[in-house]
């Protein structure tokens, strides 16, 4: 939590000094294209640091309906020092088909280290001290001896125990028709998803990474991670995961449903609504089940609190099965009619401060609240900036569960009180935190948040570097 904490002030602080300078100037027009390009260098609390390349591109046209973008081309191309990557292309344009948005995209999401907690929420154990080498003091130092040498945790298993590798590749397309006058639209389209799913590659990870164990005088280099089953090896032996599902699969996802939309600006908006109410699901000829139809519901809104600078935004979602059965690879993604990745319960695309995908059920809930100031506006280089500050509360819960009870009952060989908590119902997931925006022409974001769990079976903390507001 320390090493976060700094992260953040260090990244935020130096901009809010900037508050006491800010300027009021007007945004200039744009025409024609215009991009925002970085190196992907950030940092994620559960993917590590980030290198790579990034270039977002719009097209103003000739200005007039900035700053709203005719074409949006999205590029990027990076890897994450904890084994994940991304490598993706995406397209958004009101304007290639007149009076149709199409929003498309390509990627390749290899990810050695997959986070995996079991099901249904607080019903599966979170044991941290099972992903921790050495043993910690109240304040999460190192406990030394008198010679200075750290204390094996008796109770370390592996410190991706609750991880599997993960490699998908997706191309999908959505399009939205507009429905006469209204600000209601059509909304449809379809997910081509393949999951290659194994359980965690030991010796790549342990590949050049070894470490002092720092044990006694005569310690030497030891791997950093042993050769133990995983959370996910142990679902598998269990049968809760079941053996045609645990290599992953191809999912082909059709999707349609209605869109409300009245945001004033889409990348940041400070009045509106955005509402969408789609169902998607995979047919069986493809599936080693009986396929899956699955409901999603969000709905976000936008109040000014002080014209162009301070807005209050809330969203609501709901995603669970109507028929069917999901596989379990699916079971962490959920659906949106944009570009944005939203995977699991926790993290940083819904329950900031929390575990990525602490919370996989076959439906659930999740909301969050933001407020948002605009803290200063600036002229840099020939481009529209703002800085921009949030505070966050986030929240998650299970309504609907997967069957995991009547798996595991009956074998007596696993020690059921270290994994699972079948006697209370799943409760809400809640976390908070704080951010900042560093915006270029109202579209291209750059973003940091940091968010804290209110329940150590959560987790901790989790601080997230990069583009774009949450909703």
């Amino acid at each position: 939590m320390k090493k976060n904490l700094l992260l953040f002030v260090l990244i935020v602080f130096p901009f809010t000094l900037l508050v006491a300078q800010e300027n009021k100037q007007p945004d200039e027009g744009k025409q024609g294209w215009n991009f925002g390009a970085l190196p992907a260098i950030t940092y994620n609390t559960d993917l590590g640091f980030q290198y790579g390349a990034v270039v977002n591109l719009f097209n103003y046209g000739d200005g007039s309906h900035y700053p709203k973008y005719l074409h949006n081309i999205y590029i990027e191309a990076s890897r994450f020092t904890k084994g994940s990557a991304i490598y993706r292309l995406s397209y958004d344009s009101e304007f290639l088909i007149p009076g149709i948005r199409v929003t498309s995209d390509l990627a390749y999401l290899p990810d050695e280290a997959y986070d995996f907690y079991g099901f249904n929420g607080f019903e599966s154990k979170y044991n941290k001290s099972w992903i921790q080498t050495f043993l910690l003091d109240d304040n999460g130092d190192e406990i030394r001896n008198d010679e200075g040498f750290r204390t094996l945790n008796p109770d370390y298993k592996s410190r991706v125990f609750y991880k599997y590798q993960n490699r998908t590749f997706r191309f999908k397309t959505d399009l939205q028709f507009p429905i006469g006058e209204s600000p209601f639209l059509a909304l449809v389209g379809f997910n081509l998803q393949s999951f290659n799913i194994s359980t965690v590659n030991i010796d790549k990870l342990n590949k050049g990474k070894l470490e002092y164990a720092e044990l006694d005088k005569d310690s030497k280099k030891t791997p950093i991670l042993p050769e133990v089953a995983t959370l996910y090896d142990e679902y598998v032996n269990w049968g809760v995961i079941p053996d045609e599902e645990k290599n992953g699969g191809f999912i082909p996802l059709l999707k349609a449903g209605v869109v409300f939309d009245t945001r004033d600006n889409e990348p940041n908006p400070m009045k509106g609504l955005w509402t969408e109410a789609f169902l998607f699901g995979a047919p069986t000829f493809n599936l080693p089940t009986a396929g899956f139809l699955k409901l999603n519901l969000t709905h976000r809104q936008y109040f000014t609190l002080i014209e162009r600078d301070l807005s209050f935004a809330y969203r609501i979602g709901y995603q669970g099965t109507l028929a069917g059965h999901a596989p379990f690879y699916y079971q962490t993604q959920i659906e949106t009619s944009l570009m944005k990745d939203q995977l699991g319960l926790g993290g940083s695309k819904t329950i900031r401060g929390i575990n990525r995908n602490r919370v996989v059920s076959d439906g659930f809930i999740y909301g969050n609240a933001e407020i948002r100031w605009k803290a200063v506006h600036f002229n840099w280089i020939n481009q529209n900036f703002y800085i921009g500050l949030n505070g966050f509360f986030d929240f998650g819960k299970v309504v609907q569960e997967i069957d995991v009870e009547s798996l595991v009952a009956p074998l007596s060989s696993i020690p059921q009180p270290d994994y699972f908590d079948f006697a209370s119902a799943d409760k809400l997931h809640l976390s908070y935190g704080a951010g900042m925006r560093i915006v270029m022409n109202q579209n291209f974001v750059i973003a940091v948040d940091f968010g804290k769990a209110v329940d150590p079976q959560d987790g901790n903390t989790g601080l997230y570097i990069g583009l774009n507001y949450l909703f």
